[in-house]
């Protein structure tokens, strides 16, 4: 599978990380379950931001709703508090309470005083709609594939028709999981998505080529989940600063954020964790203001880059009810040839 700059110059002026993904940030891992056959495409991508128990240190994180056509859990929380207590798992529309009771149940092992004496959990998990590829209403994902996706996590991302991804389009072609990461203001930021947006024929790639999938326009009813990680030292208001310009790495590629699109960004860094027991006050360490544009640059990059490897490495399904959809690799191969 062929990501994006070996076909073309990668978007964007800044160093990519060592492996060019999510994971150059350390600490992060990622991991998938995969359910395919029968008319299923569809799985579970898995995000764990760091080692160790997240409710008892929790990260610093935030937000940004683009277009709200979706139906997330836990980021209404994130909004308010700031803080992120689980991984984060992505799935397709009907899997997200089954994915927030697999968190939670985790969660509960890890912290059995979490609702006993101590407050709930708030679990994230965040969805894109398979439903053109797969059997949406066999509701297949279980609590079992979810904890195999977080038992999966690790530094190498697979990127494309897997996990998550597995039924997911973009801009008419196969859509899915993809990956990517700049270096900033001292640090790593790195981008990892859920790609399952653009109405087809809209695609407008970095060189000014616009691929050609061979389908009719239609309204764009797709989602894309945006997963933004750095160990740059933020606080709240600034990492969703940061969030809100992974919408210009969107917009590049040739997006309007339509009605029926679901364009959600979440954040978070390893640089400020704040324990539950830390006393009156937190000392965390911020950015200077001055300084943030290099990180602003560094997300709208990494997130332009890793809907493109999302779509160059993702790979044919048999789609349900006979649905399949082309490869923009296929697309690059032809042009290149």
């Amino acid at each position: 599978m062929a990501r994006y700059r070996e076909f073309a110059s990668p978007p964007g002026t800044l160093p990519a990380g060592p492996r060019n993904a999510i994971t150059d940030v350390p600490g992060v891992t990622v991991g998938h379950r995969t359910l395919q056959g029968d008319g299923l495409n569809t799985g579970v991508t898995a995000i764990i931001p760091q080692p160790g128990n997240l409710f008892r240190k929790p990260l610093t994180a935030a937000v940004e709703v683009i277009n709200g056509f979706g139906k997330s859990a836990g980021l209404v929380q994130i909004a308010e508090l700031g803080l992120l207590e689980t991984p984060i798992l992505l799935s397709n529309t009907f899997a997200v309470g089954t994915c927030v009771n697999a968190l939670i149940r985790r969660a509960i092992v890890e912290s059995p005083e979490i609702g006993r004496g101590a407050s709930t959990v708030n679990a994230v998990a965040c969805e894109c709609n398979d439903g053109v590829l797969s059997d949406i209403q066999r509701m297949a994902v279980r609590e079992e594939d979810a904890l195999a996706a977080l038992a999966d996590a690790k530094a190498e991302v697979a990127e494309g028709s897997v996990g998550a991804g597995t039924g997911m389009i973009s801009f008419g072609f196969k859509g899915g999981i993809g990956t990517a990461s700049r270096q900033a203001c001292g640090g790593t930021v790195g981008a990892l998505v859920l790609s399952n947006f653009g109405r087809a024929g809209d695609l407008v790639l970095p060189d000014g080529r616009r691929p050609d999938p061979r389908l009719p326009p239609a309204p764009e009813k797709g989602s894309i989940i945006v997963v933004l990680a750095m160990d740059v030292p933020v606080d709240q208001r600034q990492l969703q600063r940061i969030c809100r310009r992974a919408g210009a790495g969107i917009a590049r590629l040739g997006a309007f954020w339509g009605h029926g699109s679901g364009d959600i960004v979440l954040g978070f860094t390893t640089a400020n964790r704040i324990p539950r027991d830390s006393g009156d006050t937190i000392a965390i360490h911020r950015l200077n203001d001055a300084r943030i544009d290099e990180a602003f640059r560094a997300a709208c990059e990494a997130t332009e880059e890793a809907i493109l490897n999302a779509l160059c490495t993702a790979t044919p399904v048999d789609g349900f009810g006979g649905e399949t959809r082309p490869l923009l690799s296929d697309w690059l191969k032809e042009k290149t040839e």
